[in-house]
């Protein structure tokens, strides 16, 4: 049951962008095309389950025993620029229209800042390993649910009548702003 609990709070009730404002860089940057916001989704969630294992460990196993916690954010920085950097190679190899796809928004993930918050939320909520993977997840899962459905909105929008004023980022902010109202309506169920 706890488990269901931490996934419904960080997926609706608790949303890492929505509720939270944290990688909105990216939720504003790559929401132009649901397909690109699907390869974003799979980046970010793979860099962040795996930057909250490995952070997890550091801070366990280095930081705390030999009480230098006060070096965690910058820590936790470096190893996420370097599984971005990991993530960037994988998908140059693997899948190059996907690469070419997310251009300069790959880099982002290095400063997104979801990813860092999510890797010290679990070590301030204090969760176990398990715990903590299963928020990153859900986390993920959150941030790409968010970003999929805005990309919906988005592509929708552009095939609408806007006025001149409007047209492109404000029309963006309003959409983001009605999309961070409605899923408030999830607050009460956890």
């Amino acid at each position: 049951m706890e488990y269901i609990i931490i996934i419904i709070s960080a997926i609706l009730v608790n949303n890492i962008v929505l509720s939270q404002f944290l990688g909105v860089c990216p939720f504003l940057g790559v929401s132009k095309k649901i397909e690109t916001a699907i390869g974003m989704t799979g980046a970010v969630t793979f860099v962040m389950v795996l930057a909250t294992i490995v952070t997890f460990l550091i801070q366990h196993y280095i930081l705390n025993p030999l009480n230098i916690g006060y070096l965690q954010t910058i820590t936790f920085i470096l190893i996420i620029a370097a599984l971005v950097q990991l993530v960037e190679i994988i998908l140059k190899k693997v899948s190059p229209s996907l690469y070419q796809a997310l251009g300069v928004f790959l880099p982002l993930i290095t400063t997104n800042c979801a990813i860092l918050g999510v890797a010290i939320l679990v070590i301030q909520k204090d969760f176990n390993l398990m715990q903590g993977v299963v928020y990153a997840i859900a986390n993920a899962l959150g941030f790409g649910l968010a970003l999929i459905i805005f990309a919906g909105l988005r592509e929708h929008t552009d095939l609408q009548d806007v006025p001149k004023g409007l047209k492109g980022v404000p029309i963006a902010l309003i959409t983001a702003g009605i999309l961070a109202m409605a899923f408030m309506g999830f607050s009460g169920i956890v």
